[in-house]
């Protein structure tokens, strides 16, 4: 993990980049598909999730969640980014959903830089990587 300064922009300009969005779509998609048959299963999005242990947190004191509130709401990120509801999550899928978090995420942000404190390989890190890259380059 490590701290970052990021706005709106490094975000958007990211998601905008088809072919970095995309390497890093199919990266992860492939990292979480663990039976490697094109298919993000619930156990395999899960997995993902529960890792990030986003709900077991409150300013980095661990909590006890209550486990149905928790199964709940896995449930409905899973659904979110099962389109067709069929019980899986392709890549296409997966792809629109990011794709729309992050720029929710984005708006969210508005225009003034915040730090944040990211995962080294998260879509947010990438975004900020690709942003310092094109800069070191001008």
């Amino acid at each position: 993990m490590s701290v970052e300064v990021l706005d709106s922009a490094t975000i958007v300009s990211f998601v905008e980049d088809d072919e970095a969005f995309n390497n890093s779509i199919r990266n992860r998609f492939a990292h979480l598909d663990t039976d490697h048959d094109g298919l993000l299963s619930y156990a395999e999005m899960m997995q993902e999730l529960k890792s990030l242990r986003v709900f077991e947190t409150h300013f980095g004191i661990d909590e006890k969640p209550d486990p149905e509130e928790l199964a709940s709401v896995y449930n409905s990120l899973f659904v979110q980014f099962d389109h067709d509801s069929n019980g899986t999550v392709d890549l296409e899928e997966f792809k629109a959903e990011t794709k729309q978090m992050m720029l929710a995420m984005a708006n969210g942000l508005g225009f003034l830089p915040v730090q944040m404190v990211l995962e080294e390989d998260s879509f947010l890190m990438k975004a900020v990587e690709k942003e310092s890259t094109a800069k070191a380059a001008a």
